[in-house]
């Protein structure tokens, strides 16, 4: 008996090692499951700080109908508003920040005959509204998209002019760098940035 009791506790330490492995590892991949959940939160609470992106059901639909790129869409909202519905010193409303006047125009011309301004602070018609006019200007400059942004920015009078004073009426900027208004300048390369961010972040939730 003496020599079986001894045998037994002999063998008592092998299992107790056994169990403490068993929980020691079970508890690292806890630990590192905890890790991996907590750092795709970080990273996806990061993007959305970093480069936020809301209402895309409606940035899709919008890009469907006026066959836009979406990440166009999405990187001009980034730029006017960072997605936070706001008014400029300008009077420019909501996500793309458009004026009233400009506004009532987009109405005028797309048939939304019973619009009114505070209309704008709704995500679905400002981004119907910016889309639209980003649209036309897209048409009025023959695609040339350097120049529908300056004009979305500076606005197409001003464009306009210096187009025709620099010879390149009718023409089409090559590089951002040839803009004259340094706002305007800063703000089509911002856009331009933007969109490419949209491109690798955004992929799916933009459907591209």
């Amino acid at each position: 008996m003496a020599n079986r009791a001894s045998a037994v506790s002999r063998r008592r330490p092998r299992t107790t090692v056994k169990r403490r492995t068993a929980a020691f590892l079970i508890g690292l991949a806890c630990v590192a499951a905890i890790g991996y959940l907590a750092s795709g939160l970080f990273e996806k609470g990061y993007r959305e700080l970093a480069l936020p992106l809301r209402h895309d059901d409606i940035i899709r639909q919008q890009a469907r109908d006026k066959d836009l790129d979406p990440t166009l869409i999405a990187a001009v909202i980034y730029q006017e508003s960072r997605f936070r519905p706001r008014e400029s010193e300008a009077g420019a409303q909501g996500l793309m920040q458009i004026l009233p006047s400009t506004a009532k125009y987009i109405a005028h011309k797309s048939g939304g005959t019973e619009f009114e301004t505070g209309d704008l602070a709704t995500p679905q018609i400002n981004i119907a509204y910016g889309s639209w006019y980003l649209k036309y200007l897209l048409q009025t400059y023959d695609d040339d998209e350097l120049t529908a942004l300056a004009a979305y920015n500076a606005g197409e009078g001003r464009v306009n002019e210096w187009l025709a004073e620099s010879g390149k009426d009718g023409g089409k900027i090559r590089d951002p760098d040839e803009i004259p208004f340094a706002e305007t300048r800063e703000y089509v390369k911002s856009v331009l940035a933007a969109r490419e961010q949209y491109r690798s972040e955004y992929a799916r939730e933009l459907a591209l």
